[in-house]
């Protein structure tokens, strides 16, 4: 493995060496940020499950875990996007990885939005952005499919 890696470190320009350098730096970051993320999941879980009064328990408490079990999906997503950079299978910019957390980032938003507070308009053009995103994502999809094949 380590040959194989210094083989391919070697074809490498200059500009793609910097590349890779960048993306093994945000994946340790990331990673970094994914784990306090999820201490932090942990811990209200177990307050959520053996140190609340069931009785006052509202949706708020939901919200909130979900919310941030949202957020460490799109993390992971994004480590994930930029781990395949670093391993060189993909470029830098994927444009489907990139819809595909907008996606979840409005998905969490929905998660974790209060109906009362938000004005029917601002709600109309989330489930808009939606919508489009979705709409997208799928011709992306169906056009790599079609060329492919």
């Amino acid at each position: 493995m380590k040959s194989r890696f210094l083989d391919e470190w070697r074809t490498l320009t200059l500009y793609e060496k910097f590349e890779q350098i960048i993306s093994l730096i945000l994946t340790a970051i990331i990673a970094s940020v994914i784990l306090v993320a999820l201490g932090g999941v942990i811990r209200e879980t177990y307050f959520l499950l053996f140190k609340v009064n069931w009785e006052i328990i509202d949706h708020k408490f939901f919200q909130k875990i979900f919310g941030m079990i949202m957020t460490l999906l799109i993390a992971l997503e994004f480590k994930h996007s930029i781990l395949k950079v670093s391993l060189r299978k993909e470029g830098i910019v994927q444009i489907k990885t990139v819809i595909l957390i907008a996606l979840l980032a409005l998905v969490r938003k929905f998660i974790i939005i209060d109906l009362k507070a938000v004005s029917p308009a601002k709600l109309a053009a989330l489930a808009f952005a939606v919508l489009v995103l979705g709409g997208l994502y799928w011709l992306l999809r169906e056009q790599y499919l079609r060329y492919r094949t």
